[in-house]
């Protein structure tokens, strides 16, 4: 803090990143009680704790070893170069933890580390972490009444805690291989996060296999209703709510853009490229709009779908919607749910898969398109300020499959093979035949009859009822 305006620039961008994850806690507050009403009243209990025990283990697990993985790998490592040493982010650096600057303590930061550190490490930390958070919660609504929660816990850290901050330091870093190499553009995470996640849930659900009752004996599928709407309603425009604290922890909130003359300060997408909050809030509200109204004539106004089409539109637009034109972002928001929509419902009739929120689609599908458009829309635009490199279709269409495929579905389709063969993948059937709530949490309910029956017993002491 050499003067006023570096002082200020510091403790406005600490503040910036704190609400962005007060916004983004929205996000996982959307999805409980999403996957809650989507589920059926006999695994509520289950559904609500498999989630929330997210954030307990995520959290942990990113303070240890997920941070100081986006540091270290953004060149593989050993594809374009060694491990980038990086000790304010290892998990005993001082700088995990309160700073207020000055020389460092330890023989391995620098000055400038603890400058630069000191006051944005735990926020900008907290940034990623949430958005560790949304990679597994996306996974968890699309195995919700069947999977074993320990099963779950183990997919939640492997996406949340290791394979999608290795894909944010390979893609979503300004010195990450596949922007110096690819070209890869996906300034608000299609790609990065919900292609990833998309392709971990779809490996899930290919060992889980459908929930009972879903197919019929001709293999058409049922329609497993959500039990409540007014839930899923209220959870996914909470998610709506939280998804402006994503957008806007995606960027740097200001930067002197042209290297340090102090001239032109801006707004920069991840990449450090400059952008604006205008543009980013025009896209974003134009996206959803186009998701909403061509989820709702494709649905035929099914309100689930209507509501998720808007998310999927957001996701869709995502990858470019730093650059896009409003316009643009509105076309392609509406264009990404109808196709992901489709494909859904002819993936869950061809292969029998049983996805109960359709997160592979929305995330899923989505993201990958979204990523694989904006290489098209965006042909030629610079992807990154600091390397001479461009936006083309095949390097986005190569890190669209990066992202699904190789380190979303491939970790998850190993994982979920391991824990099947060992049994531990799978609730058994007699609980799922009698609900995952009265299996694991008997207890509650024995003292809930117990209450209701003791109070009948008082009434009728009393005269109250005969």
């Amino acid at each position: 803090m050499d003067s006023d305006i570096g002082a200020l620039t510091i403790i406005f961008t600490e503040f910036y990143y704190w609400v962005t994850v007060v916004f983004m806690f929205l996000i996982h507050v959307g999805f409980c009680m999403y996957e809650v009403g989507a589920s059926r009243r006999k695994n509520h209990m289950h559904t609500l704790m498999k989630n929330t025990m997210v954030i307990p283990l995520v959290t942990i697990t990113f303070f240890f070893f997920g941070w100081w993985i986006y540091f270290a790998f953004p060149n593989g490592p050993w594809i374009i170069g060694d491990l980038i040493p990086a000790p304010w982010a290892e998990p005993w650096s001082e700088l995990m933890g309160a700073h207020m600057g000055g020389t460092p303590a330890s023989a391995d930061l620098t000055a400038a580390d603890t400058a630069f550190w000191a006051r944005i490490n735990g926020v900008f930390w907290a940034a990623f972490l949430l958005f560790s958070w949304t990679a597994a919660s996306i996974v968890s609504g699309a195995v919700i009444e069947r999977i074993r929660s320990g099963a779950f816990w183990m997919a939640a850290v492997l996406v949340g805690s290791f394979a999608w901050i290795i894909d944010a330091a390979w893609g979503w870093h300004p010195d990450g291989w596949m922007v110096q190499v690819l070209g890869y553009h996906d300034a608000y995470a299609s790609g990065v996060i919900h292609a990833i996640a998309g392709g971990a849930a779809l490996a899930l659900l290919i060992h889980l296999g459908p929930r009972i009752g879903k197919f019929r004996a001709d293999g058409t599928p049922r329609n497993i209703v959500p039990h409540n709407p007014w839930l899923v309603t209220i959870g996914l425009f909470l998610i709506y709510t939280g998804f402006w604290g994503f957008y806007v922890a995606c960027n740097i909130p200001i930067i002197d853009v042209q290297e340090g003359d102090g001239v032109f300060f801006s707004a920069t997408n991840i990449y450090l490229t400059p952008t604006t909050l205008s543009a980013i809030t025009f896209n974003f509200l134009m996206s959803l709009a186009g998701g909403l109204l061509a989820g709702y004539i494709v649905s035929r106004g099914d309100a689930f779908w209507t509501y998720s089409a808007g998310l999927c539109g957001v996701i869709g637009a995502s990858a470019g919607n730093d650059l896009y034109h409003p316009i643009q972002a509105m076309l392609i928001g509406a264009v990404v749910p109808v196709i992901c929509y489709k494909l859904h419902h002819w993936v869950e009739r061809r292969f029998k898969i049983d996805d109960a929120v359709g997160a592979v689609a929305v995330h899923g599908y989505g993201g990958f398109l979204g990523v694989v458009i904006a290489g098209f829309m965006l042909w030629g635009y610079p992807a990154s300020q600091k390397y001479d490199v461009m936006i083309t279709p095949w390097g986005n269409f190569a890190g669209a499959v990066i992202m699904f495929f190789v380190l979303g579905f491939i970790p998850c389709y190993i994982l979920g093979a391991i824990l099947k063969s060992l049994n531990m993948l799978r609730i058994p059937r007699e609980i799922e035949l009698v609900g995952l709530d009265l299996s694991e949490y008997a207890a509650r309910y024995d003292s809930e009859d117990d209450v209701t029956k003791a109070e009948i017993d008082e009434a009728r002491r009393v005269g109250i009822v005969r």
